[in-house]
């Protein structure tokens, strides 16, 4: 079933081997069993959508054909896949980019997020979102609410993760909560830690405009450069998502006996030294995330009630036309949080 003005054919932003982007034509995607097609509508810009334009590739992840980058997407559903009945077309709806296999171990056991044979848009060889059309599996588009725009929707995504950090930290009414790393990761999890009702949240980083930016959104600040972590924040729980040894080794040693530390940011190096005798001697729990599962009727939730407000963090958008200059904006404001391409008004 689909709408009567749906077109066959589409504008697509494409990724060459050379890194070089284009606009281009493609048929519109018709959707299988179970899946829906969606016209997208805001796409964020996210630090992996830069690298791989930057450097063709992240870990073992290259680009060695076209790709389409973006994985933060909202939409409208426009046609419906055989089998489909819990949606409708008109429905708005944020795409949680990442589908598993959902039949593996993992799969089986509700850790979705680590499915190794997920298909997780815009990493190589998956397209993204920088398309006029794309299709989902039915699970994976989450019907939004009509207060809720469609750039918010989009960044349901990045507020994910701030929701399985926070998750990780059991943050709750009255904790304490340290985020190293004051990029839009850092404040999505600082936005989610205050809805959860912790009492103290302090950002820190060494790069003052984003430092500014949160202290704007009421947060405490440090800046790392001239402050020693350990002198002036005790916290019962660390989201760190800078990824940097600096603001790992500093922010474990902030934590609180019996406190948690949750590791968000990915590092650049393979190994980072840990001060193992603070993590025995106090008890802290540590733990690593990738991604989120099951996070975004939370996530939902927060942007629909006003607990988050997720449209305060655009800083700037584009068109479809425009993506390079997307990629590209925190170079000329590095205050920047969310950049988002609205690839169809």
């Amino acid at each position: 079933m689909s709408g009567a003005d749906t077109p066959t054919t589409q504008r697509v932003s494409v990724l060459d081997t050379e890194l070089r982007l284009r606009v281009e034509e493609r048929p519109v995607p018709a959707p299988e069993p179970g899946e829906v097609l969606i016209r997208v509508r805001s796409v964020g810009i996210c630090g992996s959508d830069i690298h791989y334009f930057e450097h063709g590739r992240i870990a073992d992840f290259v680009v060695e054909s076209p790709l389409v980058l973006g994985h933060e997407a909202s939409g409208e559903i426009v046609a419906l896949g055989q089998g489909v009945t819990n949606l409708s077309i008109g429905d708005r709806v944020a795409l949680e980019p990442g589908v598993p296999c959902g039949s593996c171990t993992q799969c089986r056991a509700g850790r979705y997020n680590l499915c190794p044979d997920v298909h997780f848009f815009a990493t190589p060889p998956v397209d993204g979102a920088f398309a006029e059309y794309v299709t989902l599996p039915r699970a994976f588009a989450h019907r939004v609410p009509d207060n809720v725009s469609f750039d918010a929707a989009a960044l349901l995504e990045p507020l994910s993760v701030g929701v399985w950090a926070c998750q990780k930290g059991d943050v709750r009414l009255g904790t304490r909560v340290l985020i190293t790393g004051a990029g839009p990761v850092g404040v999505m999890a600082a936005l989610v830690a205050r809805a959860n009702g912790a009492t103290q949240i302090t950002l820190s980083d060494v790069n003052p405009q984003r430092l500014a930016r949160a202290a704007e959104l009421g947060f405490d600040v440090v800046d790392a450069q001239s402050q020693a972590l350990p002198d002036v924040v005790e916290a019962d729980v660390l989201i760190e998502c800078s990824g940097a040894a600096p603001a790992i080794v500093d922010g474990i040693r902030c934590v609180a006996p019996a406190g948690k530390v949750v590791l968000v940011g990915m590092s650049p190096t393979a190994m980072v030294e840990l001060p193992v005798g603070v993590i025995q001697g106090r008890e802290l729990w540590i733990t690593g995330t990738f991604r989120y599962a099951h996070t975004y009727p939370t996530a939902v939730t927060l942007a629909a009630s006003g607990a988050v407000d997720l449209d305060a963090l655009v800083s700037q958008t584009f068109g479809l036309d425009e993506v390079e200059q997307a990629l590209t904006y925190s170079r000329q404001d590095p205050a920047a949080m969310k950049v988002v391409v609205r690839v169809q008004e």
